[in-house]
């Protein structure tokens, strides 16, 4: 993992300053992080919408920044939670726990899986849409330098293009190893696009029009929902072996995790935040409404929340879920 840079450390003590924990209005400001990608915006705004709106006194705030720097500022204690956090891709995750600056609070998707994909029909074809297998013999991630003409790079045309990870996210360190690790680099340029948007609207023009794609994606998300594609195999995962790119991507459990200080703060919440959870498929449902119906991170979170109203009681005491019921009736 980087260190932040001394303008980054100022940055997040500006943050902490505006966010102090208790704002004029008299209600305690929770922080999250928001570190760019939808899924983990669409958890936030349903915590926005419970943590302000089932419980008094609570302000839900977000820390917009890479989930390096926001993972610091939770054991900095600038930053109080994150809803999504991909801990398998934290280097530091298992001392920061041990040492009591990051605590596990719950498992908010216990199914989630990240790799190296392709559309189906580069491998098989698609008949239907007249689409002839592109690469039939493609299997692991190790076989794509062989198929450096079938993902030609239209910047670079001696060599093809495997669109990787977000800058930022922790992933795009382990990613680009294993781009370098397995001699990808001598036949594909790594692209690395500016934000999740970018990267799924690459593979989605690509799957349009029938053409050869291939590069990172992860699931729960929409378009694996909606595209039909394909995890390319790798070596089996190895946890001695996986930071350094050396093997497949786990599926992993999404932990919910908090700073050292939030339990004290925010002690009601704690319990809540131990009981949310909502899976795979179910998250994918809703970020594939959230797509076709082209709605804020927002408003799908209400359309969840009143579509699976019988959450809120697993998630809730009897009185906040009541008083959610109530907002959500305004809405």
């Amino acid at each position: 993992m980087r260190e932040l840079s001394r303008g980054a450390t100022v940055f997040f003590l500006v943050m902490s300053f505006i966010f102090g924990a208790l704002k004029a209005d008299g209600a305690v400001s929770i922080v999250a992080t928001d570190n760019g990608w939808d899924s983990q915006k669409f958890h936030n705004a349903i915590a926005e919408l419970i943590v302000e709106h089932a419980y008094d006194g609570y302000r839900f705030d977000v820390s917009t920044a890479s989930s390096t720097m926001n993972w610091q500022s939770i054991i900095a204690g600038d930053v109080d939670i994150d809803i999504e956090s991909w801990t398998d891709n934290i280097a530091s995750y298992p001392d920061d726990i041990a040492n009591g600056d990051v605590v596990n609070i719950g498992v908010l998707v216990p199914d989630s899986l990240q790799g190296v994909y392709v559309p189906r029909y580069v491998i098989e074809g698609d008949p239907a849409r007249s689409i002839e297998p592109m690469a039939p013999e493609l299997k692991t991630v190790r076989d794509i330098k062989k198929y450096s003409a079938v993902f030609p790079d239209d910047e670079n045309p001696k060599k093809g293009r495997l669109y990787g990870s977000i800058p930022g996210w922790m992933v795009d360190e382990i990613l680009y190893k294993k781009f370098e690790y397995y001699g990808l680099s001598e036949t594909f340029n790594y692209v690395r696009l500016g934000s999740e948007a970018s990267l799924f609207a690459s593979l989605v023009s690509a799957y349009n029009l029938g053409e050869p794609w291939v590069g990172y994606c992860y699931e729960p998300t929409w378009i694996a929902g909606r595209l039909d594609i394909v995890k390319l195999e790798d070596d089996p995962y190895d946890p001695e072996l996986y930071q350094d790119g050396k093997c497949d991507f786990p599926s992993q459990e999404l932990r919910i995790v908090s700073g050292r200080g939030f339990a004290k703060k925010a002690p009601d919440l704690v319990e809540f935040f131990k009981r949310y959870r909502t899976g795979s498929s179910r998250l994918s449902l809703a970020l594939s409404y959230m797509e076709e119906t082209k709605s804020s991170h927002e408003r799908a979170a209400v359309w969840f929340l009143k579509n699976n109203d019988y959450l809120l009681d697993e998630w809730l005491p009897a009185e906040n879920a009541q008083k959610m019921r109530e907002y959500l009736s305004t809405r």
